[in-house]
């Protein structure tokens, strides 16, 4: 990786773990002035450098932390989920910030976001990735890819930016279509998420087990039946070619959750899914019974 010009925007990122620390990281590295939001409790210690491992290259590069969001263009939401609520605490002053940028998985973060910040400082996005904090500051970026696409509401801000990121290896895009931005995300993460952390296994092993295989694929379809009559535009046969071909070392960051003992992010991962077959009428019988496997995994009843 080469530094190049920065884009003449200030980027923060709330939350530190794999996502955002990858995020943050290549920020940095790109020239951008960037600060990472931490807990208060974790500053004193908190590296002055953020360590990345990646495919993209190893480096280390110096960032700023804070434990409140501070006055910056680009705040990039990569926490998870389940965390969301608590962790926009350290955002004290939304007025300062031009755009929010969330990172998460699931689809029903962006009304959430939008009501308590207004429709236009939200600009949806995805991210593809399998990255992981193995220690504070330490970051081991694992997939061969990352893919950011981000809603063509962003463009004016943030196509220097996406710019920068691809020259560090990214693969970005902007998405036209809303709704087909954040379910063609959710058509693949959800079968690839509830299989893994149903049965404990990698992608290799998931798509060599003829149960398991037809259950994910089985979810696939489920999702994309749901997200079409969400409006979507999403096609359940390409979902699963794009499937079949991922590494067969990869696991699932729910899977890895479960597997630290923190709490899965079922509710935004196949919450969607099943609030949106009971809107739409539509048989989910295959995500419904891998839902009820990973509660069971985790010793709780019900966790949606």
């Amino acid at each position: 990786m080469n530094p190049s010009s920065t884009v003449g925007l200030r980027h923060a990122i709330l939350g530190a773990g794999g996502v955002g620390g990858l995020m943050a990281a290549c920020l940095a590295k790109s020239g951008a002035p960037v600060t990472l939001v931490i807990k208060r409790e974790s500053l004193p210690t908190y590296p002055e450098q953020l360590r990345l491992e990646s495919p993209f290259g190893n480096f280390s590069v110096p960032v700023e932390r804070a434990a409140e969001v501070p006055f910056t263009d680009v705040l990039w939401l990569a926490v998870k989920a389940t965390q969301l609520e608590s962790s926009l605490a350290a955002l004290t002053h939304p007025e300062t910030v031009k755009a929010i940028v969330p990172l998460l998985n699931g689809v029903d973060h962006i009304a959430l976001l939008r009501a308590k910040f207004g429709a236009e400082k939200v600009i949806p996005a995805t991210i593809g990735v399998e990255s992981e904090r193995v220690a504070p500051g330490h970051i081991i970026h694992r997939s061969s890819f990352v893919l950011l696409n981000v809603s063509s509401s962003g463009r004016p801000l943030l196509a220097g930016t996406l710019e920068q990121l691809q020259q560090l290896g990214f693969d970005c895009r902007f998405v036209d279509d809303e709704a087909t931005l954040m379910w063609s995300k959710l058509a693949f993460l959800a079968a690839f998420a509830l299989t893994t952390t149903a049965s404990g296994m990698g992608t290799r092993e998931i798509l060599s087990d003829a149960r398991w295989r037809e259950l994910g694929l089985a979810v696939i379809n489920e999702t994309c039946a749901v997200a079409v009559a969400e409006g979507a535009k999403v096609d359940a046969n390409s979902v699963i070619a794009g499937v079949v071909k991922m590494p067969g070392n990869m696991r699932s960051s729910m899977q890895k959750d479960v597997e630290q003992g923190h709490p899965p992010e079922l509710d935004a991962i196949a919450g969607p899914i099943l609030r949106g077959a009971t809107r739409h009428g539509i048989d989910v019988r295959a995500t419904k019974n891998l839902v009820e496997e990973v509660e069971r995994r985790v010793g709780a009843s019900r966790l949606l």
